[in-house]
């Protein structure tokens, strides 16, 4: 949405650079949203990763 508001507002005023930093506030904006999953991804797997060590761990007769 972002990228047609910066097409509209160049081809009304002319001004490129405009256009060129609206484009920029679009990367940064899919960035954080991207950056956004990534971490909650990375989360779910260390609480998943977590507990399944843990589960695992006890006392185990077959190496005494």
């Amino acid at each position: 949405m972002i990228k047609q508001i910066a097409w509209n507002t160049f081809k009304n005023t002319g001004d490129i650079n405009t256009m060129m930093e609206l484009i920029e506030v679009d990367k940064v904006i899919q960035d954080e949203a991207k950056n956004k999953e990534t971490n909650e991804l990375k989360n779910i797997i260390k609480e998943n990763t977590n507990y399944g060590y843990y589960k695992n761990k006890g006392n185990n007769s077959s190496t005494k």
